[in-house]
């Protein structure tokens, strides 16, 4: 049997959301799978007649996570299951997301699919990263899309420099820096000019946000590279710096304090239905040659 154990996690903010989501549960059971409820998403949404575990136990106990949502629950739920090795699929209650690819109404059917072996799967990478002052660790976290060096404020441009492997690449004045994975190029990086960067690839790409001198371009950057980005300078910021790490913030960042990121020890494990393809997606979200007569194996 594939997948004897499947828990649901939901962006429990949403209003209606307890519908879909028992629909789901109650299919699970059917279909002879226990059924695990995170507990914020019971707690919030009332469905209290199923099983209910922390973030922990489903890492323990289930072969599979649902998660309804958006791509930002997505990303919350891959950044604390990847440790785990609990792969997801993600089904969207609202628009049609890079990550949660399966649309709500055909969320039984695809699910039903998948139950029955007929999915694809893909391993994608998390980061790594860390703030430091001189040899104290402040922060740390992983990432699925990005981890984020700008300014927090109004007023100037913040000053960064930057190095691989402990090579000398640039000092860059801008907005800020976006680090981010192949998942995460068609997220805030995608919106700053960045390149999109097929799941498949193991690289990382950093991109400026409005730099000071248009000839600093975004670049691709090996996986099994250490990038660190020290800020040199802070202008007339007003606010001073902060780092994001995907939903994560650390807002007290001060001249000298240095971000490095790596490739995290672990990936997340993304599930579609048979037919899925990364090609479909961004046709379907960018807007790209939507013809009537195109048409491919994930059309």
């Amino acid at each position: 049997m594939h997948f004897p154990t499947v828990a649901l996690i939901g962006r429990y903010q949403d209003t209606g959301l307890d519908a879909p989501l028992r629909a789901l549960a109650q299919m699970l059971t059917e279909e002879g799978r226990g059924v695990l409820i995170e507990k914020d998403t019971s707690h919030n949404t009332g469905l209290a007649e199923f099983p209910v575990a922390d973030i922990d136990e489903i890492g323990r106990r289930a072969n599979l996570a649902v998660v309804m949502g958006g791509d930002g629950t997505m990303l919350g739920a891959a950044r604390l299951l990847a440790p785990h090795g609990v792969p997801l699929i993600g089904v969207n209650h609202g628009r049609l997301g890079f990550i949660t690819d399966v649309p709500l109404h055909d969320a039984k059917n695809a699910l039903s699919r998948v139950l029955e072996g007929n999915f694809k799967a893909e391993d994608r990478m998390l980061l790594e990263g860390s703030i430091w002052r001189g040899d104290q660790q402040l922060f740390s976290s992983s990432a699925v899309n990005d981890v984020v060096l700008n300014r927090a404020g109004r007023g100037g441009m913040i000053e960064v420099r930057v190095e691989l492997d402990g090579v000398f690449m640039y000092t860059q004045r801008a907005d800020g820096l976006i680090v981010a994975t192949p998942t995460g190029s068609t997220a805030y990086a995608l919106s700053s000019n960045g390149p999109i960067l097929h799941p498949g690839l193991q690289a990382m790409v950093l991109v400026p946000v409005a730099p000071q001198t248009l000839s600093n371009r975004p670049i691709v950057i090996p996986d099994n590279g250490e990038l660190a980005m020290t800020l040199t300078g802070m202008g007339r910021v007003e606010h001073g710096a902060s780092c994001h790490f995907d939903m994560q913030t650390w807002s007290d960042l001060q001249p000298g304090d240095r971000i490095v990121v790596r490739r995290a020890p672990h990936t997340i494990r993304f599930l579609h239905p048979e037919g899925y393809s990364f090609f479909t997606t961004l046709r379907r979200k960018l807007h790209w040659n939507l013809m009537p007569q195109a048409t491919d194996s994930g059309e």
